[in-house]
């Protein structure tokens, strides 16, 4: 049995149906398949409580299946106050994710936060698009927080020694 703490990650979107979910699916798929399951937990949030409870919506359920990862047991569920203690990375999609989780921050708390895309090698770009809206861009973003879901997880090991 490993003594070391686990390293807990929630990625966060503002309504926890597109982008969050792909990235806890991308993320958790990783931790599988470097066999880290007992060392890293994945969870995702969204700032809004528009769809708690709710699927992942279908279409990123689509891009996701694409490449091998099933979204579908995923609940949509708001990002709360205590998150904050209770996650050692909390990831956020864009700038406005990031404010709004900041505007219910405890006066102490240990998450680093950072955008996801902080941890691409390959976009320039410091936000992941919402795709909610359009009816493409769904293959964009999965390609987007594949990408920096990898950097991630080698920022992690890294930290951690995992």
């Amino acid at each position: 049995m490993n003594n070391r703490k686990q390293v807990k990650v929630i990625f966060v979107c503002m309504g926890n149906i597109c982008r969050s979910p792909t990235a806890h699916g991308v993320f958790q798929s990783l931790v599988e398949d470097q066999g880290l399951n007992d060392l890293i937990e994945v969870e995702s949030a969204g700032t809004h409580g528009y769809h708690i409870g709710n699927s992942p919506d279908s279409r990123s359920q689509a891009a996701a299946s694409n490449y091998g990862i099933d979204l579908s047991g995923l609940r949509a569920r708001q990002f709360l106050s205590s998150d904050f203690n209770d996650f050692d990375y909390v990831i956020g999609m864009d700038h406005a994710n990031i404010e709004n989780m900041l505007s219910i921050e405890p006066a102490e708390y240990s998450a680093k936060v950072d955008l996801m895309l902080a941890y691409s090698d390959k976009y320039d770009e410091k936000e992941v698009p919402d795709p909610y809206f359009g009816h493409d861009g769904f293959d964009r973003v999965y390609d987007m927080i594949s990408n920096a879901s990898v950097g991630l997880l080698r920022f992690i090991r890294t930290q951690h020694s995992v």
